[in-house]
């Protein structure tokens, strides 16, 4: 693992998770002071302002954000403590994607889709995210989740700056379980549904 991935990850656990595990607080909106972060960083992984300069440039999932002038930064997504990013309210596309590990679909169709640990369930609006993420758990499994009926029933649904919509849960009856991805298909879409 580079030292840039390293390093992204531990500020992920940071700005995301832990921030007293190098004893730094966030703001109500998630912000860090990028001096001191990168002072309490360096005590236990090597940080410049320019490696997290690099890190938020190169993230191909745009986790991090400065504030205009850097002398803040904070997570985009994916927390754990109760922040507010300030993502903006929105009417979401009628369809969105969520990629699980093969292990949690039992779950998922018993429960719906849950936030767990973190504050939103993540939704992408391609199956290619989705299949990557539900990669990071094992046998990827995509659910279509049906968005804008959601919307229209009343469910408020939020938009983060890296692209990525959330909302608060999504029941069973949203939630459609895909099958047979078509890697023939230059869309790469699913091509039905169980």
């Amino acid at each position: 693992m580079s030292q840039t991935t390293s390093t992204s990850k531990y500020l992920s656990l940071i700005l995301r998770h832990k921030p007293e595990a190098v004893g730094i607080t966030l703001d109500g909106h998630g912000w860090a002071h990028t001096a001191e972060l990168i002072h309490q960083v360096n005590q236990t992984h090597p940080l410049t302002m320019e490696l997290l300069e690099e890190i938020v440039r190169t993230d191909e999932k745009q986790r991090f954000s400065f504030n205009e002038d850097k002398t803040k930064i904070r997570a985009n997504q994916g927390h754990s403590i109760p922040v507010d990013v300030e993502m903006e309210e929105g009417e979401p596309p009628e369809l969105l994607y969520h990629g699980t590990g093969e292990k949690y679909v039992a779950s998922i169709l018993k429960q719906g889709l849950l936030p767990k640990s973190r504050l939103y369930v993540h939704l992408s609006t391609d199956t290619s995210t989705a299949r990557k993420v539900g990669s990071r758990h094992g046998n990827p499994m995509i659910f279509l989740v049906q968005a804008g009926q959601m919307y229209r029933d009343g469910y408020v649904f939020r938009y983060s700056e890296n692209g990525i919509w959330m909302t608060k849960q999504v029941p069973v009856s949203y939630l459609i379980l895909l099958d047979k991805w078509s890697n023939d298909d230059e869309t790469n879409r699913y091509t039905n549904y169980r």
